[in-house]
């Protein structure tokens, strides 16, 4: 049988260890575990090892989301699993469809949660892209422009405006100007010194 690789983000260097120690102890299949300490470099381990099942605290991601966690990283068919450690907002969690692990949980919990076949999870639709007028009127968003300054810049109507704007909420899944920010940062629609202002404000 394949190893189930398992990538584990986590600051915290007890939590991190401690569910790792629990894992080795458990009688199940082989698993190949990916320790990942550092959240600046989750998309780029992710990217290189390519696991099945990501746990991580749903806080350290901030506006990301799983769906688009897979989508920068490559990895379509990852399981992604919320780590909860106290009381999580509730719609952060929702966003984790696989699974949401608790640290109060007993350890058979946690083996059911992880050693889940990998196939047998939900998956959330492949990420839809973004047209090139919609990732303008992102770019606009980001640098704080009004519906009205977006329609005049791009000789459009305002009405046309918030239709793309629909749009690309229902594509991405991102409600706020925050998480338009880190999504063309991420994503390279726009540089940090365009935006230095506007981050300030947020």
């Amino acid at each position: 049988m394949k190893a189930l690789k398992l990538a584990v983000a986590e600051p915290s260097a007890i939590l991190r260890c401690g569910i790792i120690a629990v894992l080795r102890r458990l009688p199940a299949p082989d698993v190949d575990i990916l320790e990942i300490a550092d959240i600046s470099q989750l998309t780029a381990q992710l990217s290189r090892h390519r696991p099945d099942v990501l746990v991580v605290n749903p806080a350290s991601l901030g506006f990301c989301t799983p769906q688009q966690l897979r989508a920068q990283t490559g990895c379509e068919g990852l399981r992604c699993i919320a780590l909860q450690m106290a009381v999580t907002d509730a719609a952060m969690l929702n966003a984790y469809d696989d699974d949401v692990l608790s640290v109060y949980d007993p350890v058979e919990t946690l083996r059911e949660k992880i050693m889940q076949p990998v196939g047998d999870a939900p998956r959330e639709e492949r990420q839809e892209p973004l047209s090139a007028r919609e990732r303008e009127i992102v770019v606009c968003i980001v640098k704080g422009m009004t519906n009205k300054q977006i329609a005049d810049a791009l000789c459009i109507s305002t009405h046309t405006v918030i239709t793309h704007r629909r749009n690309i909420v229902a594509k991405l899944q991102i409600h706020s100007p925050a998480g338009l920010t880190i999504y063309a940062i991420v994503n390279k629609l726009v540089d940090l010194s365009d935006i230095r202002d506007t981050i300030a404000e947020i």
